[in-house]
């Protein structure tokens, strides 16, 4: 039947027209269904380097792909930026490349996706590290929208314990800010951020992700025991702080932390 409807195709063209029509949908097709399969091959690849720790040979593999338009790898290329630039081993200079690099992949994925919460989550997260760079009032500034995009990636995924953490350490952040930090905050905003280490405990944002998975991250028991010690609650900082002390180091912020 398909031969059929395509030789009355054909009879509308040349012999050598159709031929070369019906060659050409075969080839087009086939690199549809090639490019798709390849995305999805760099994924699975990525994943398993992210997995293994492989930071530099994952950020090799998705730095090729650099023009996708595939969000998904291209919040992974943002996160593989970041990670590298994390390294003691990078230089300075290369470190603030890498992070305006990042900040540029995690807005491409955004543009590919708005509804992709790891892009929000990434771009958030890189926006905040580009501030290092451009001083306290660029990191004031910026900070209701990285807070923005950190709300919207758990409104998109509610179960992403990493994102109520970065709510949670940016909670506390502004709960720790010094005085002359906040006088900036005050003439950049009618109503400046603000935080308590209070606030923080009772939204219970680092005890619940603890609760829902005790291995999640390092750097949550830290905060979790830094919080407790913010409240001269001892007995609870020390148990906080004892378990990210344990805590198995496999990456190099574990290390530090």
């Amino acid at each position: 039947q398909v031969l059929r409807k395509s030789l009355q195709r054909g009879l509308l063209l040349s012999t050598g027209t159709f031929l070369f029509y019906e060659a050409h949908k075969l080839i087009s097709g086939f690199v549809e269904v090639h490019a798709s399969f390849k995305v999805e091959e760099v994924l699975e690849q990525a994943d398993y380097l992210y997995g293994s720790g492989e930071t530099e040979k994952l950020y090799r593999l998705l730095v090729q792909h650099k023009n996708s338009d595939d969000a998904e790898l291209l919040w992974r290329l943002a996160r593989a930026s970041r990670d590298l630039a994390q390294l003691s081993s990078t230089s300075a200079e290369e470190k603030r490349q890498l992070a305006y690099e990042a900040l540029e992949y995690a807005k491409k994925a955004l543009e590919k996706n708005e509804s992709n919460f790891a892009a929000h989550k990434w771009y958030g997260i890189c926006l905040s590290d580009v501030g290092d760079f451009e001083g306290i009032k660029t990191k004031i500034g910026n900070a209701i929208v990285i807070k923005e995009h950190f709300q919207r990636a758990i409104e998109l995924n509610p179960k992403d314990a990493t994102t109520i953490h970065l709510i949670g350490i940016w909670c506390y952040s502004f709960a720790e800010m010094p005085w002359y930090q906040r006088k900036i905050a005050a003439t950049l905003f009618a109503t400046p951020p603000t935080s308590t280490f209070q606030e923080v405990q009772h939204e219970n944002l680092f005890s619940c992700l603890y609760t829902a998975d005790p291995n999640f991250y390092s750097k949550n028991l830290l905060f979790l025991g830094k919080t407790y010690l913010k409240l001269n609650n001892k007995k609870m900082a020390l148990l906080w702080l004892s378990k990210a002390k344990e805590y198995p180091a496999h990456t190099e912020e574990d290390k530090q932390v």
